[in-house]
């Protein structure tokens, strides 16, 4: 069974006070308007296990999903929508900044971009906030669809030229539309988990 069929909704937060306790988790994070709950729903096999709003930017709620074995998929709030209000819109990327900085369970981030618009400013800032913690980040380029092969190629291989300063940043495309990237996808955040897993396993840790 894979990593993602298991994925099942946990809990909501809308404070830092409020996350679990126990437990890793990876978290998910993008622009309003990247397709990041498409992402996950396709991830998961499930045309709604993440809410897909016709208005970007709405949901402003931390969201857990289970993997079981006490890892948890987080999907953080989208970030950058012109139409949220601009105290709302700060408060927000202030808390996903220290989230980010500071959450002891958190092993990875998965960070969504619009593959025709990638590394925007406030993608740029989302690195900054994780890279520190050295821990790694895997890139999503989401609607590849929308792009020919040659565009595709061309921006795959322009954005991980611009990751290269950050070494635990790997990147690929994805589309949820056409169903291509999952099991690269999988493969990433699996691994992440296994790498823990292994850790903990050896001897005198």
């Amino acid at each position: 069974m894979s990593l993602f069929s298991q994925l099942r909704f946990h809990t909501t937060v809308n404070d830092l006070h409020m996350l679990p306790f126990e437990g890793v988790e990876v978290a998910f994070a993008g622009r309003s308007n990247a397709g990041k709950s498409s992402a996950i729903n396709t991830l998961a096999n499930h045309k709604r296990l993440a809410f897909v709003s016709k208005t970007p930017g709405r949901t402003q709620h931390i969201n857990y999903f289970d993997f079981g074995e006490g890892r948890y998929l987080v999907d953080l709030p989208g970030y950058g929508y012109a139409e949220v209000p601009e105290a709302i819109r700060a408060h927000w990327e202030a808390l996903l900044g220290q989230y980010l900085a500071t959450r002891p369970n958190l092993i990875g981030l998965v960070l969504m971009m619009d593959s025709r618009h990638p590394l925007k400013p406030l993608d740029v800032r989302m690195l900054d906030w994780f890279i520190p913690t050295g821990r790694p980040v895997h890139v999503l380029l989401t609607k590849s669809d929308k792009l020919t092969r040659q565009e595709q190629a061309k921006t795959l291989a322009a954005v991980r030229d611009k990751l290269q300063a950050w070494p635990q940043c790997s990147v690929q495309l994805f589309s949820s539309l056409k169903k291509t990237g999952i099991d690269e996808a999988e493969a990433v955040v699996g691994g992440w988990f296994a790498s823990l897993q292994e850790n903990v396993d050896e001897p005198g840790t």
